[in-house]
């Protein structure tokens, strides 16, 4: 399917001089690589008292999108709202699934993108909360010598209902580093809510990590099935959680990330609250609870625009 594509100076000049030498309006076309429907579309629409020239339908042209622009089609209220999500950095796609769902709102993601755009350009900061899309550099190899970890059971062994998201209580773990190597965080995210959790560590070491992991996850461990990691040694602790989370411990291939996906994918998540420039000894655990918070609080497609927090806590009462 070819789609319209508006019109270059170039090509309204050369609809201009081929109307003066008697062309008929498909041969103009061919002409400049058009279809014959946008040559009439735009004798139509840029013509003007002295008949069609192309400077003067350039300029009408353009100023045509520009009146056009996003034109504001909500209230006040709802933009205002819009805006405090934004805010609390939701992406255009998870503000218009959770207006849809929750207050049958319709405005489309790619209207508040341009919203925001036009924001940007008269000076506004809403650019800012929009998540950075570059992409991050994969681990398929490393210098660290990770050694062995002892006991561990490998990914194969996974009971098959984990890949299915069909139940709550399967989790991935991994750590995240700090500038210059110092401290860490260890993050924790549940398989089917997308529930994330996070705690800052000195060191990553095994003590520490596992600690932190107990810490999260005692409160809950009704609704801890698996954890699934990667071969760091800081999950060399692996039986002593599995022991008292009352849970089975799995760690994927080395070298693997894609089969930790969605931690993979977290990790960027929260890579847009700690940065990797971060020196993450000076981040506060208030720092910590806000970054929990707006990870579970806002709503995500693969969710059906739900937030982590609905699907878990939702899950887990009624479960209860």
């Amino acid at each position: 399917m070819e789609f319209y594509k508006q019109l270059t100076l170039e090509q309204r000049y050369g609809i201009y001089s081929l109307i003066k030498t008697g062309h008929t309006q498909s041969e103009i076309a061919n002409v400049i690589g058009v279809h014959k429907s946008t040559v009439s579309r735009e004798l139509r629409r840029n013509h003007g008292g002295r008949g069609y020239r192309y400077q003067q339908a350039h300029r009408k042209a353009i100023d045509r999108r520009k009146k056009g622009k996003v034109p504001l089609r909500i209230d006040r209220g709802t933009w205002a709202m819009i805006k405090a999500l934004i805010g609390e950095d939701w992406s255009p796609e998870q503000i218009s699934g959770w207006l849809k769902l929750e207050m049958n709102i319709f405005v489309s993601h790619e209207w508040i993108y341009q919203h925001i755009l036009l924001d940007k350009e008269s000076g506004g900061h809403l650019y800012r909360h929009l998540r950075c899309r570059k992409k991050r550099k994969r681990r398929y190899g490393s210098n660290d010598r990770r050694g062995q970890i002892r006991n561990k059971a490998s990914i194969d062994e996974r009971p098959p209902i984990v890949e299915t998201r069909e139940r709550l209580g399967d989790w991935e773990a991994d750590t995240i580093i700090g500038k210059r190597h110092k401290q860490a965080i260890v993050s924790i995210t549940e398989r089917k809510s997308r529930l994330s959790l996070i705690y800052k560590v000195e060191q990553k070491t095994s003590d520490q990590v596992t600690k932190a992991i107990n810490r999260l996850l005692l409160p809950i461990k009704h609704y801890v099935h698996t954890v699934t990691s990667d071969n760091g040694k800081e999950f060399a602790g692996h039986e002593v959680l599995a022991k008292k989370l009352d849970a089975e411990f799995y760690f994927a291939h080395p070298y693997s990330s894609f089969e930790r996906g969605l931690n993979e994918n977290t990790n960027g998540l929260i890579r847009q609250y700690f940065p990797k420039g971060r020196d993450f000894t000076t981040i506060t655990n208030e720092e910590i609870i806000r970054t929990i918070k707006k990870l579970n609080n806002r709503p995500r497609k693969c969710l059906g625009f739900k937030t982590p927090n609905q699907v878990f806590f939702g899950g887990a009462n009624c479960c209860t």
